[in-house]
C-alpha cells in the first residue's frame, strides 16, 4: 500500500485540485495553480470564498473524514452502509468511499484516481479474496446525499426507468418506499406536486411501480408499491452537469450537523446576498409552503443553490417534500426560525421579526406569506386527484389549523 494516495477533483470535467491521502489516514484538499490563476473559473461552491469574495486556498488536513465540502457529497446511512459493502470499501474512511463513488455525484463535480485503471488498493481493505471477487467492478458508482436508498436511472425511449449497470449516467433519481414508513413515495410524489401548483419551481415527477423498474440490484425492496422518480436538475436534456451545492457545504458544516449548526435566517440571509429579492420570495414561499403540509425535515442539505451559469449561485429548484408530521407526530421545524421550531409559532409578527433579522424587506416578506397561504387554500380542497392517503390528509388539515397565519 502506497504512504500516499491522489485523487483527482474535476469540475466540468476538467481537475481543478486534488485530495492527498497522507500517512495517518489524513486527507488534504489543494486546489491547483490553474485554477487559481483563472479569473473566469468556474465556482466550486461558496465556501471557498473569504469575506472579500476572493478564493480561499489554504485548507487543513482532516482525519478519516474528508473536509466537510466533500464529505457532504457521500451518502449517509443505510445508503452509505448499502453501497460501501457493495464497492466492499469502509464506510467510515471517506476518501475510499469517495474514490468508489465519484464518477457520479451531484452538480458538475467528480473525483477520480490519476491513475488510468482507478482501482484501489485491495491491502485497505482485508477480507476473502472469494468476498472482494468482483463487488467493486459490480459496486453502483453513483452518490447522492441522504439516508433512503435512491438509485440513478436513464429513461427509456418506452418511457421506463432503468438502473445502469454500474448505476451511473442516469438523469433522474429514484426513491424506493421505506421500510419503516407507509406510503412515502405517494407522499413525496403529491407534496411536490401541490407545491408546482402554488407557484413553486419542481423539477419532472412521477410515481412508478417499483417492479417496473429495470435493473435494480437484487437484494434491493421496499414496503410498498410505488417508488418515487425525480428528474435531476443537475443535468441538462443532453446529458451535461450543471453545478449544484446544498447549505450544509456553504456553511461547512458535516451531514449529522444538518439540524444543529444553522437557522433558516442563515440560509435567508445567503440567499439576499446572492439572488435579492427574487431569493428571498421563493424562500418564504417553500418555507412557508412546507409549514402548512407539516414538513419537519427541512433542514441545511434540503435546501441548495444552483450555478446555471457557472458562476453565479440561485436557489435551485425544490426537492424532498414530505409531509412528515404523519410519521413523526408532535415534531417541530428542523430549524429554528428566528426563536423558535414550534410550527404554532409561525405568526405574521414572527415574519416581521424574522424579516428584519434576515435583512428581508418586511413588505415583501409579509405579502409573500399571504400571497402563499392563499395559493395553499386554493389548491389543497383540489388535491384530491393526488394520491394522499387518509392519514396524511388528516395530518395536514389538523397541522394548518395550529399555524397562526393559516388563521389570518
Amino acid at each position: 500500500m502506497a504512504d500516499i494516495e491522489v485523487l483527482n477533483v474535476q469540475l466540468y470535467e476538467k481537475t481543478i485540485g486534488t485530495l492527498t491521502r497522507l500517512p495517518g489516514d489524513r486527507v488534504l484538499f489543494a486546489f491547483n495553480q490553474d485554477y487559481i490563476g483563472d479569473e473566469d473559473r468556474p465556482t466550486l461552491g461558496l465556501s471557498f470564498r473569504d469575506s472579500f469574495g476572493d478564493l480561499l486556498t489554504e485548507f487543513k488536513t482532516t482525519q478519516t473524514r474528508l473536509m466537510p465540502y466533500f464529505s457532504n457529497l457521500l451518502p449517509e446511512g443505510a445508503m452509505r452502509d448499502y453501497l460501501a459493502k457493495r464497492a466492499n470499501v469502509n464506510p467510515a474512511r471517506e476518501f475510499f468511499l469517495a474514490w468508489v463513488l465519484g464518477k457520479d455525484l451531484p452538480g458538475a463535480l467528480t473525483i477520480a484516481s490519476p491513475i488510468q485503471d482507478g482501482s484501489i488498493p485491495d491491502e485497505d481493505f482485508p477480507g476473502k479474496d472469494e468476498e472482494r471477487a468482483g463487488t467493486r467492478s459490480n459496486a453502483l458508482r453513483f452518490s447522492l446525499a441522504g439516508v433512503q436508498l435512491k438509485f440513478s436511472a436513464v429513461k427509456e425511449a418506452t418511457g421506463g426507468l432503468t438502473i445502469p449497470i454500474d448505476g451511473t449516467g442516469g438523469s433522474w433519481i429514484v426513491k424506493l418506499p421505506s421500510t419503516t414508513f407507509a406510503g412515502v413515495p405517494e407522499n413525496e410524489f403529491s407534496m411536490m406536486e401541490m407545491a408546482r401548483r402554488v407557484g413553486i419551481e419542481v423539477p419532472e415527477t412521477k410515481l412508478v411501480a417499483v417492479d417496473s423498474i429495470a435493473g435494480l440490484p437484487e437484494g434491493v425492496d421496499g414496503a410498498g408499491k410505488y417508488a418515487f422518480a425525480i428528474r435531476r436538475f443537475d443535468r441538462t436534456s443532453e446529458g451535461g452537469a450543471v453545478h449544484i451545492e446544498d447549505f450544509a457545504q456553504i456553511f461547512r458544516i458535516y451531514p449529522e450537523d444538518k439540524y444543529d449548526r444553522a437557522s433558516y435566517r442563515n440560509i435567508a440571509e445567503v440567499l439576499w446576498v446572492e439572488s435579492g429579492e427574487q431569493g428571498a420570495i421563493e424562500f418564504i414561499r417553500r418555507f412557508v409552503f412546507n409549514a402548512l403540509i407539516g414538513n419537519a425535515d427541512m433542514h441545511l442539505k434540503n435546501w441548495s443553490m444552483i450555478y446555471r451559469d457557472r458562476r453565479r449561485a440561485t436557489l435551485s429548484p425544490a426537492y424532498d417534500f414530505v409531509a412528515t408530521l404523519p410519521y413523526i407526530p408532535n415534531d417541530d421545524l428542523a430549524l429554528n426560525f428566528v426563536d423558535s421550531k414550534a410550527f404554532a409559532s409561525l405568526t405574521y409578527d414572527q415574519f416581521s421579526r424574522f424579516a428584519a433579522k434576515a435583512r428581508f424587506p418586511e413588505t415583501l416578506t409579509l405579502e409573500t406569506v399571504k400571497e402563499t397561504v392563499e395559493a395553499f387554500r386554493k389548491v389543497w380542497p383540489d388535491s384530491g386527484d393526488l394520491p394522499i392517503a387518509a392519514d396524511v390528509r388528516k395530518s395536514i388539515d389538523d397541522n394548518i389549523a395550529t399555524i397562526p397565519i393559516w388563521k389570518g
